[in-house]
């Protein structure tokens, strides 16, 4: 991070010393999208880009080091549109583009599959990268051959996964108004798959997932590991089919898990009130309120076709989230933990340091 980079005036200088000193991990972003689809160029600083803050082009490599990112979840999201065998090659070949991507620069960028690796890379100045899942459908065409998954998990690069996004899948429900199943139940399928991340100790995503699915995957996952929701809004602020309500908060908390604010305005209110960083503010302090103060993290969703608040747009949107927690006398701690700290634990308690995976990565990863 540059400390010496000329910074918007509204952006507090104590923002910028507790990201330089502690940094910030984001639970999901979906940046390769653009990769894969217009050849944006991700370690590049961009700017002017035509729907410049909306939709596509709000992060790069230099941008993220610039607000002190020292780690994130970096999305791999599959066309559900696409046959199971379609989607399937698809997972291969953007699995394939992902390493391939943190391996160019080796000196900026690093794979990390657990806490201790994620520390490894922040020691060396790198970013590190945390592989996800955006549907675990794109696994279909393996479990159907009676696969278990040992070949896509057993690497241990694959940190999380949801089990769904905005449509259903043969694993289960969505939220958002595309589902069609009258069935919203966690199917047999689904069930499956909570299996193999639980045996792998990768987090189960409840991001996306109709409650009813929510529900059934909370009762069979193994109790004894967090369960993870990355990048949503909380129903106690503003009711949308996206948001979580107070219960699924606690639920979450309760296993040890975190919730992940995104910084998506159609999920963060559906009436006229102030378009800025503030909404952002108001559910992690409601997440805070109804699943204690380790719950609570960011997950900004940034890159994935999202509007965010018109003040997150201008490539300073993190600092600009830390200094209104600022603004809002929150504790250097409660900032630091929501920051990355609560994430952290979650993840320490999933993979603690004695985890080891079951195959070696497919690319040399930092503190290997």
């Amino acid at each position: 991070m540059d400390l010496q980079l000329r910074l918007p005036a509204d952006i507090d200088p104590h923002a910028v010393e507790l990201m330089a000193e502690n940094g910030l991990v984001d639970l999901h972003i979906d940046s390769l999208i653009s990769t894969r689809l217009f050849g944006y160029d991700v370690l590049r600083r961009h700017g002017g880009w035509p729907l410049y803050g909306r939709f596509f082009g709000l992060l790069d490599l230099p941008r993220l080091r610039d607000n002190g990112v020292s780690a994130a979840m970096w999305s791999i999201t599959t066309n559900p549109f696409r046959t199971s065998a379609g989607r399937w090659q698809a997972w291969q070949a953007n699995l394939t583009a992902f390493l391939q991507l943190a391996h160019s620069v080796r000196s900026q960028l690093a794979v990390a599959r657990s806490p201790r690796e994620l520390t490894a890379a922040r020691s060396n100045d790198c970013h590190a990268m945390l592989c996800a899942v955006q549907g675990a459908n794109a696994w279909q065409a393996e479990l159907q051959r009676d696969v278990h998954l040992d070949r896509v998990l057993g690497d241990g690069v694959v940190t999380r996964a949801t089990l769904v996004h905005l449509t259903d899948s043969a694993l289960g429900a969505t939220s958002s108004p595309l589902s069609l199943r009258r069935d919203k139940h966690l199917t047999q399928l689904g069930r499956s798959v909570v299996a193999a991340l639980n045996r792998h100790r990768a987090f189960v995503d409840l991001a996306h997932a109709h409650p009813q699915t929510f529900w059934d995957t909370v009762a069979f996952a193994d109790h004894d590991q967090p369960l993870i929701a990355t990048h949503t809004g909380v129903a106690g602020v503003t009711e949308h089919w996206r948001n979580l309500d107070d219960r699924q908060v606690a639920a979450v908390a309760n296993s040890g898990g975190v919730v992940g604010i995104i910084a998506a305005t159609m999920f963060l209110h559906s009436r006229p009130m102030a378009n800025d960083v503030g909404l952002m503010i108001r559910h992690l302090e409601h997440t805070i309120q109804a699943g204690g103060e380790a719950s609570a993290a960011i997950g900004t969703d940034f890159d994935g076709a999202i509007v965010p608040p018109a003040d997150l747009r201008d490539g300073f949107g993190y600092l600009r989230i830390v200094s209104a927690m600022i603004r809002r006398g929150w504790r250097d701690d409660r900032i630091i933990r929501v920051c990355g700290g609560n994430f952290i634990a979650a993840w320490s308690r999933l993979r603690p340091a004695d985890w080891q995976p079951m195959a070696a990565p497919s690319i040399p990863v930092i503190g290997n």
